[in-house]
């Protein structure tokens, strides 16, 4: 069933919603959680479809809020409310214009489900601090996603500064088969791990999250190789015995190879978006592993600020220790220029000061010279007794 409100407000809205259940014959609201995405025309339909497919597992009450802002717009609030249209639950399509846009907080509110966890969903463009954002605030769950247009160069380093908890993110759900693979291969049998690489297409924040993941469990540095894709192709660790390679080279299948042992084939599709949303609908405490992990995004960013990364760069990134390294043996350098007397750089001058400079100067080396020739010699036995007493 569906309702359309035209310039409505959220009672008309709360009021629909009741006579839409009633007319489905389930007046009991039987829902878990409230689903809030914002989102825009663009993208609202691949959302709303994801959230409804995702509401099959968690019944919820998706909110989507499109933002139609302008001052020359009068404000205004039409609604769609869908009931038994796709999954289990309910869809309000909220449209605000003009100035009702930078309100949406105010129209959210009365139609949120009392007494159930809130999450707040961006599928494109993201506040830069979720948590403080006025929707955002509302939620028990902040979910974003790196890997959406716009993407930004630095989108890991400012999650890592903006962390709260309750944030997660999409790119980091997309690692969560390759995480559980990548334990379940270290739970056999194997040798000291000396490094890793990571392989996928330039640009994939999933893949970086992936990498610092491992450096953070590890302790060991990772090496970003760029592939052509689709998304994360490899990854290896490399071991006193050799090496473990999980391949994934056209987004499907997998192999799994390790020393000793014969080669896997392992199931490693790359999911859609309502997939990842479940995932995420089904844990809504803080995830500290992703807290972890975007620490070490943090810290490395801080240790090597020009190091390169899949959201910088394609170039493999420098080891962390070999920086340090070159960081501590460029100190005793600079010491010992100090003490052979390096003279201090000479400083710039206008030409007119440079030209009075070199005057003055022949002007003394000329007074000088006048001295010198007006001085007689000294006794070479003078010159001698005191070269004796020095």
């Amino acid at each position: 069933m569906m309702i359309d409100l035209t310039d409505t407000k959220s009672s008309k809205i709360n009021a629909a919603l009741v006579e839409a259940r009633r007319g489905m014959g389930s007046p009991t609201l039987g829902m878990v959680l409230t689903l809030v995405i914002v989102t825009d025309e663009a993208n609202q339909y691949d959302a709303m479809k994801a959230a409804g497919e995702a509401a099959r597992e968690h019944p919820s009450r998706i909110l989507v809020v499109i933002g139609r802002p302008g001052q020359e717009i009068a404000p205004r609030l039409d609604a769609e409310v869908r009931v038994g249209d796709s999954g289990v639950g309910e869809t309000v399509l909220l449209r605000m214009h003009g100035e009702l846009a930078d309100h949406a907080e105010s129209v959210v509110l009365p139609l949120l489900l009392p007494d159930a966890p809130v999450v707040v969903w961006w599928p494109g463009r993201a506040p830069e601090v979720p948590s403080k954002d006025l929707l955002g605030a509302l939620a028990t769950r902040r979910v974003t996603d790196a890997a959406a247009p716009p993407r930004r160069a630095d989108v890991l380093r400012l999650r890592a500064s903006a962390y709260t908890p309750g944030d997660t993110d999409l790119a980091w759900t997309r690692t969560t088969p390759w995480r559980s693979l990548l334990a379940a291969a270290l739970d056999q049998k194997y040798s000291r791990i000396l490094g890793a690489k990571v392989g996928a297409k330039a640009g994939n924040p999933s893949a970086e999250l992936l990498a610092l993941w491992l450096t953070d469990r590890l302790e060991v540095d990772v090496e970003r190789v760029e592939t052509g894709g689709p998304g994360i192709t490899s990854v290896t660790l490399v071991t006193e015995d050799g090496e473990i390679v999980i391949d994934r080279p056209d987004g499907m299948m997998a192999s799994l190879s390790s020393p000793g042992q014969p080669d896997r084939v392992v199931a490693l599709k790359r999911r859609e978006a309502s997939d990842l949303v479940a995932e995420e609908l089904r844990r809504l405490d803080p995830d500290d592993v992703y807290a972890a992990t975007l620490a070490r995004a943090a810290l490395e960013a801080a240790r090597v600020p020009s190091a390169a990364s899949f959201t910088e760069s394609p170039v493999s990134q420098t080891p962390v220790r070999d920086v340090e390294r070159v960081e501590e043996g460029e100190a005793p350098l600079r010491r010992a220029t100090k003490e052979v007397g390096t003279a201090p750089p000479l400083k710039r001058t206008s030409g007119a000061a440079a030209g009075k400079r070199v005057e003055t100067r022949k002007a003394v080396d000329k007074s000088e010279g006048k001295a010198a020739a007006a001085k007689p010699a000294a006794p070479r036995a003078a010159r001698k007794k005191k070269g004796d007493g020095a």
